[in-house]
């Protein structure tokens, strides 16, 4: 029997809902963010096809060489307010973990309320509360990026 878990994540960033958009699609931008603090994920190894049906791959690189690569398909693209997009094939996961994830970019105070939604299947809730844990990391640094870039901007702005 297929297991399924889900779970939501809020974030308040102080940066607006295109620039948080750009982080998620632009190869660049989210190889600066994407994975746990213990990887790098070099943008030459991050595919962002960002169209309903395009492939996402980013390969997080570890010490001694170890890799691994997370993928998966974007299903619905609404930028900058909205990216649906899967994790393996949560149509056919055979007996891994997959799963749809649903992120929303709305205003906010100057800044975006980004709201992360994430279905599994194949997935108990013990897998889930990790996934979300490297969510959070993840979004720990999708924060310092984002407050880098505004940074950046308000130096190369200078006369």
């Amino acid at each position: 029997m297929t297991r399924t878990a889900e779970y939501e994540i809020v974030r308040r960033l102080a940066a607006p809902p295109a620039d948080v958009y750009a982080a998620w699609t632009q190869p660049e931008r989210f190889a600066r963010w994407f994975g746990p603090r213990i990887f790098t994920t070099p943008a030459d190894r991050v595919v962002l096809d960002v169209r309903p049906g395009g492939a996402w791959r980013a390969t997080l690189v570890g010490e001694e060489g170890f890799e691994v690569t997370l993928h998966g398909v974007y299903r619905e693209v609404a930028g900058p307010g909205r990216l649906v997009f899967t994790t393996g094939d949560p149509d056919n996961p055979g007996e891994g973990p997959a799963s749809v994830a649903t992120l929303t970019l709305d205003e906010h105070e100057g800044g975006t309320a980004m709201r992360f939604h994430q279905f599994g299947v194949n997935t108990d809730e013990e897998h889930a509360e990790q996934a979300k844990q490297g969510w959070l990391e993840f979004f720990d640094r999708l924060d310092e990026h984002l407050a880098g870039q505004a940074t950046s901007s308000k130096v190369s702005s200078r006369p």
